[in-house]
Parts: structure tokens; sequence; C-alpha cells
């Protein structure tokens, strides 16, 4: 069936080994250029004994114009691209003509074959191929770079993909916000990105899982954070390295980084946790240490209904969220001040859990105390596991 089926077809068109085995690619194993010249044999096998001439392959597809015959250069460009370029894993895509992919299409209904592959996916797997066999380099589903190849005009169109690295941050000074900003010389963002940059060569975001206020300190096992190196031209950097760099500032320490990928990074993200947080409590009326303990044994277990503080309004929704202070412990300082040690659902907002925030945050620390109080240091301690249902 196969011979007699490429027999009608080869006496319409001049078809090229790759383009002839390609229509009977899901019919055994093999590429699609061996498969080709074993039907092109077979059938001049049979026409010389009817005493016909062999069906010589033709000096020009008219499918595919000798295409495949292009690789060899294409490699070199692709290599040329690639010249300051670090990476292990590569994946090729390709552009054909409309004019190409309908013609095939048309080919395959005309004899109603079925068993065909497309002509790109053949071709990016041998460019692939070639490729691989000259640089080493492996192909993947989750590749460092990608290329899009247009194999007629000769374009290579590089991606690089991004690199994803984790880590944990201590910011151990107030004053310095987490990202960026105009009234500030420097951030948390900037002091960690600033190495990773020029290490690898291309653009560093930042992305934490979370914030802490400019006035907060970020302590304990640190806050996790996602770096997503755009354009990377070094991938094999010494993470260590970098993070005695940073750790140097004094302002900032990183911890446990680790390459990762784009899955974890969003997981990270946006995977809720639960935070412990060490608050200085200001009571203007006086507090007594009972008074202290009482509040802490009050908030416990407290379902908060807290509307956008007033302070951020402008920059997030208006809504109502709904968090939960988990545990709560208080240490009384002196007879203006104790301190509030809390393990509370992310989200919550600790300064106006205290003051109330006009009323936006109810209960508060105010309202269980009967007087105003306000937060007067504010330290996150840990941020804990993924919050439990």
């Amino acid at each position: 069936m196969i011979v007699e089926k490429a027999s009608e077809v080869l006496e319409r068109y001049q078809l090229c080994d790759h383009c002839l085995g390609r229509l009977f690619a899901k019919l055994g194993k093999g590429t699609n250029e061996e498969r080709g010249k074993a039907i092109r044999f077979v059938l001049s096998m049979e026409r010389a004994r009817g005493g016909l001439p062999p069906i010589e392959a033709p000096e020009r597809c008219e499918l595919c114009d000798n295409v495949f015959e292009r690789i060899p250069e294409l490699v070199k460009r692709m290599q040329e691209a690639t010249e300051n370029v670090e990476f292990e894993t590569f994946l090729v895509g390709s552009r054909f003509p409309e004019e190409i992919v309908e013609k095939e299409k048309a080919i395959l209904e005309e004899f109603g074959i079925d068993t065909a592959e497309p002509i790109n996916r053949e071709f990016n797997r041998e460019l692939g191929k070639a490729f691989g066999r000259a640089t080493g380099k492996d192909t993947s589903k989750t590749p460092d770079l990608v290329f899009i190849v247009e194999p007629y005009l000769g374009k290579i169109e590089l991606q690089i993909n991004p690199l994803y690295i984790y880590g944990r941050y201590r910011k151990l000074v107030r004053g310095i916000p987490q990202t960026p900003h105009p009234d500030f010389e420097e951030s948390g963002a900037s002091i960690i990105c600033r190495p990773f940059s020029r290490a690898t060569g291309g653009k560093c975001v930042f992305k934490g899982a979370g914030r802490e206020d400019v006035d907060v300190r970020m302590l304990g096992n640190g806050r996790p954070f996602i770096l997503e190196i755009k354009r990377p031209k070094k991938r094999k950097i010494d993470l260590e390295e970098i993070a005695r760099e940073i750790n140097a500032s004094a302002k900032v320490e990183v911890l446990n980084l680790r390459f990762t990928t784009p899955e974890e990074a969003e997981r990270v993200l946006s995977t809720p946790h639960r935070k412990e947080y060490l608050a200085l409590v200001l009571v203007e009326e006086g507090v007594a240490p009972e008074e202290a303990e009482e509040v802490a044994k009050k908030l416990t277990g407290l379902e908060i209904h807290q509307r956008t503080p007033w302070r951020v309004r402008k920059a997030r929704a208006d809504k109502v969220r709904v968090r939960k202070v988990h545990h709560a412990e208080a240490r009384w300082i002196d007879e203006k001040h104790f301190e509030l040690r809390l393990i509370t659902d992310g989200g919550l907002y600790i300064k106006e859990l205290i003051s109330g925030d006009r009323g936006r945050t109810k209960p508060s620390v105010s309202d269980l105390l009967g007087k105003k109080a306000w937060c007067e240091r504010l330290d996150v301690l840990n941020v804990l596991d993924e919050e439990r249902s």
C-alpha cells in the first residue's frame, strides 16, 4: 500500500527523500529521509523488473525547495548567535511560509494520506539534532535557549529564557524599602540584585513573598523571595560567593540561595504564609502588666476583620479582609509600653491591628484595652510554613 501510494504521489510531484518519507512518518521506524530513500529504492527495483528507469531523487524538491540542505548553514548561524551566551539546553522552532504548509496539506488531501508528519516538526527535529552534534548541547522541554528559525530567509531569533533563583532575605536595618522607591537611594531588592546582574549579564527582577514597611526589620528565618534574571548571558554562577557579597552590606542578608523552576517560583509567591511578629506597643494613657496579659489572651485565636488600611488605600483594593491571630504573648516593659509577640495569618496589617486605624480594623488592641494604642516599633521575626486551613 505504501509503495503504491508513493508511486501515485511521485507521478505528480518531484519530492526529496525527506518529503517523501514524511508522508508515511507514522509507519515504521527510522528518519523520514531514510524512509524516503527506502521507498524510492523499492519503487526503482519494481520498475527495473518492467524495464523502466529508476525514480531518482530530484535536484529540486517541489515541496520544500531542498530546505533540509540548508541545515549546516543554519547551524553555523545558530552558533554565531550564541557565541557569548552560556547554556546547556535548547529547543528549536521554525516559521515556514504559508504556501509550503498549504501545499503539503493539499498533497495529503489529494492522496488521502493520514500517516504524515508536518514539515516544520521534522525540520525542527533535524536542525536540533545537527546543532546538538555541533555543540554537545541537549534539547529540553524546559530549555535555557529557544531558537526560532526562518529557514528560507536564514533568520535566527534567539530567546534566552530567564534564570530563577530562590532564597530568603533578612533586612537588618530600618529605613530602607523592600523594592526601589524614589525617596530612597537603595532598597533591599537593589542590594540583592546588583551582584546577580553583574554575574549573569542579565536584568534582575526581585519578587518577594509579601513585604514589610520601610521602618520594619525582617529577621529570623527571612522572607522567601524569587529572582527572575532576564536574558542572562551566564547561567553558571557561584551563589555562595554572591551571598557573601550581599551579606557584607550589613543591611541585608540572604539565606538558602538555590536555582529553581518557574513552577516553584509561582508556588513560592502565591502560597500564603503565617508570620511571627514582635511589636512594641505604646499606650499614652498608661498600661498595667495585667492589662497587657489580658490583651494577649483575648487576641489568641481571634478573627480580625480588617478593611484596607487608610495609609495604603490608594495602592490596594478597598475591601475587608478576614485574618486570624493564632497566638499572642505579652511582655510588660513600663507604664506606657509592652511587647506583643504575635503569630498571624499572612496579610494582616499589624500596625492597624494595634491602633484600630480609625475603626477600619475590628477588633484591635485599642478596642481590647479600651485605650488608644500605637505600634512604636515592629519586627517580622519569622515567615512560617504555608498556612493550614
